[in-house]
């Protein structure tokens, strides 16, 4: 026993992890790319072995071996491109595919617990150029600006309300229209590699209407990109996201390649929210109906296909107790017992997606929730004080190995 607890933490302090290829493999020979652990989670591991914690310990292990991505979220030129270049060097010896994260767009989650990024379009598009320098001809999956097209600063939305994010740093005449110029010049840079797969923001199926995100995706160059991701960093099940994405996809159609009278109107398309009740998933099959009598048969191949985050959404989305009080019960930050999803492939089934990936780190915290009581502890978690976002969080990594579904073992 003792032989083989020094094994195991020699390997986790060197950071030497292998990714299970049986998990990592998909029917196209994907094999992605397991980045090296976040230095909490060794501290956490190697502390549990110590403490004899043996099969908590080696879950834990196997979550943070198993694929999943890489953030990329400031710096500047050549630092940038060093950064992304020793990651898909790294990736490349493995033989592997990595799935990158670029985060760093300007008014980045309007000022939230991720707030951040550029400060003008010019730094971002050189941003991009650096990162895309980086990149060069190695094979890799890009997730570009999450939340991007869920939160956009001054923005009208397809039905004429007006969003939420209104910085005051931010111009309301160009806020809106500099984010989707953004976009569609990060996608021509990346999709212009060579080996680069690139996929915009499709939200996921608790956020915007379906005809909404195609509205948005279309605007941010979802056509001349490969795709869009969903549920990223969220809980959303995936059930849910495999009916969410095709309903995009052919709502995207409908609006650009549908009969005359359609194009441009993705506000017509059916979504989650009508005629489906969201609440009700028995109901969403009145929108596959919709689709099914306005789109009709089309094939995948003229479709955008989509990828799913599934590195927590295991137990699908956390329902906050009765009668709580809080002010706002941020179900997307840090619910408590929440379980990692399906493991990393490309063999999934379905003609429109093309990969379930872990692209949010699972066991990294999503800020400093509160609840909305500006107390600055989580009353959801007995009233600790939430680590920061992106700090690695113990307590949400023990729940997820321990909520995994499917189990990890």
């Amino acid at each position: 026993m003792k032989r083989i607890f020094t094994a195991v933490t020699a390997a986790v302090l060197a950071g030497v992890f292998v990714a299970a290829p049986a998990q990592a493999h998909g029917s196209d020979g994907t094999r992605f790319y397991t980045p090296k652990p976040d230095p909490g989670a060794v501290q956490q591991i190697t502390s549990l072995y110590r403490q004899g914690q043996w099969e908590l310990a080696t879950k834990l292990l196997t979550m943070v071996s198993t694929p999943q991505a890489v953030w990329f979220t400031g710096g500047v030129g050549q630092d940038v491109t060093k950064s992304v270049k020793t990651e898909v060097t790294r990736a490349a010896l493995q033989r592997k595919v990595p799935v990158l994260v670029a985060y760093n767009i300007p008014f980045r989650d309007c000022a939230q617990y991720s707030a951040g990024g550029a400060t003008s379009v010019a730094e971002y598009e050189a941003w991009i150029d650096a990162f895309a320098a980086g990149i060069g001809r190695h094979e890799v999956v890009v997730a570009l600006e999450p939340d991007s097209l869920g939160i956009i600063p001054w923005y009208t939305t397809i039905n004429g309300a007006a969003e939420w994010c209104k910085p005051a740093e931010a111009d309301p005449a160009t806020a809106a229209s500099d984010r989707f110029a953004m976009l569609n010049y990060a996608v021509a840079k990346l999709g212009a590699l060579p080996n680069t797969s690139v996929y915009l923001d499709g939200t996921h199926s608790g956020w915007l209407g379906s005809g909404d995100a195609a509205d948005r995706l279309v605007k941010a160059g979802v056509q001349q990109a490969d795709g869009f991701f969903l549920n990223l960093s969220n809980y959303e099940t995936t059930e849910r996201q495999l009916k969410y994405g095709s309903w995009i996809s052919k709502c995207v159609y409908f609006g650009t390649q549908g009969p005359d009278w359609a194009r441009g109107h993705f506000d017509w398309c059916a979504s989650q929210y009508y005629p489906a009740n969201p609440a009700d998933f028995s109901t969403w099959g009145l929108t596959d109906a919709w689709y099914d009598q306005n789109v009709g048969a089309v094939s995948p191949d003229v479709l955008p296909h989509f990828v799913i985050d599934t590195s927590r959404n295991g137990q699908g989305p956390w329902t906050p107790p009765a009668g709580n009080g809080w002010p706002d019960a941020q179900v997307w930050c840090n619910p408590p017992d929440r379980g990692l999803g399906l493991k990393p492939t490309s063999n999934t089934g379905n003609p429109l997606v093309d990969a379930y990936l872990w692209i949010k780190t699972p066991g990294q915290s999503d800020g400093q929730c509160d609840r909305g009581t500006g107390t600055g502890v989580d009353p959801a978690r007995g009233g600790i004080a939430d680590p920061a976002a992106g700090a690695w969080f113990p307590q949400q990594a023990i729940e997820l190995v321990q909520y995994a579904n499917p189990p990890l073992w």
